[in-house]
């Protein structure tokens, strides 16, 4: 049986940058034992197959893989298969925004698509869930081997490793420089006897950058999910607007950041992030 696919670069206006995606539009009639073999063939950060929804007021239904598991979230897999099935005319786009929901694992994903002259041009996602802080993170030294750095690499003032998800757990590590990112590769075996088993497994360095159009420049390392190094993670910006968020003094109001990733792999990623904040009495 033959079954069409797309790929697409995503967090990007410039081919083969960002990271790169595969979309299957049409693919209830693919056994489900199939998916996550046709993923790992791919080898792409995420595959996607697009299903039916079970709501019928929801446009579709959403399985992501990597090339090792399924994902309950993922942001690029969900803006991206927003813009490609936009592009193939699959979703009709009669407005300039064009609002859809997604069915993925961890909940609806409601998604805007943003169109000229009828042409889909970006295309953004807001939470199932909101950010949520986790279990304390390993020590400095303990961070610090697992990327191959020096434990004074790693930040420890207003910033601070932290855990935190939005759907899927990420374990955030800011550091000292730019210098210091370009150093840190992921020690695959200081990272199984320290991190695999934490609740959040991915890690992500990051250093701020002052004055910089991206003032955040991140790298995501996920051996659990068959990825030594992801150019672009929707889900950890999600997340990470938590982390930054809860930082800011403000007690409410809109806050905006802009991430760089993939820079070192060659794939340069601009990721946005719109927080509204709201703090509880």
């Amino acid at each position: 049986m033959e079954h069409r696919f797309f790929t697409a670069d995503v967090f990007t206006d410039q081919v083969f940058g960002g990271n790169p995606l595969a979309v299957f539009p049409d693919a209830d009639a693919i056994d489900p034992a199939l998916m996550q073999r046709i993923a790992n063939e791919f080898n792409l950060s995420e595959t996607v197959f697009v299903l039916r929804p079970e709501n019928p007021q929801h446009t579709r239904r959403l399985r992501i893989f990597t090339p090792a598991v399924e994902l309950p979230f993922a942001g690029h897999p969900t803006v991206g298969t927003a813009f490609v099935l936009a592009a193939i005319g699959a979703i009709d786009l009669d407005e300039t925004e064009t609002d859809i929901i997604f069915e993925e694992g961890v909940g609806p994903v409601p998604v805007r698509i943003v169109s000229e002259d009828g042409r889909p041009v970006f295309s953004r996602l807001t939470t199932a869930k909101l950010p949520e802080r986790g279990p304390a993170a390993p020590p400095r030294e303990t961070l610090a081997k697992v990327l191959g750095l020096a434990a004074n690499d790693i930040v420890e003032a207003d910033d601070a490793p932290e855990a935190w998800s939005a759907g899927v757990p990420f374990l955030f590590i800011p550091l000292s420089d730019m210098e210091a990112l370009g150093r840190a590769a992921i020690d695959t075996t200081a990272w199984q006897s320290s991190v695999a088993g934490h609740w959040a497994s991915h890690v992500v360095p990051f250093t701020r950058r002052d004055g910089a159009d991206a003032g955040i420049q991140m790298r995501m390392f996920a051996p659990a999910m068959g990825l030594i190094e992801d150019p672009a993670t929707g889900a950890a910006a999600a997340a990470f607007a938590g982390y930054l968020a809860a930082r800011d003094p403000a007690t409410s109001g809109r806050m905006s950041w802009i991430v760089a990733q993939g820079v070192e792999m060659g794939r340069a990623s601009r990721l946005n992030i719109d927080v509204e904040k709201v703090v509880a009495p």
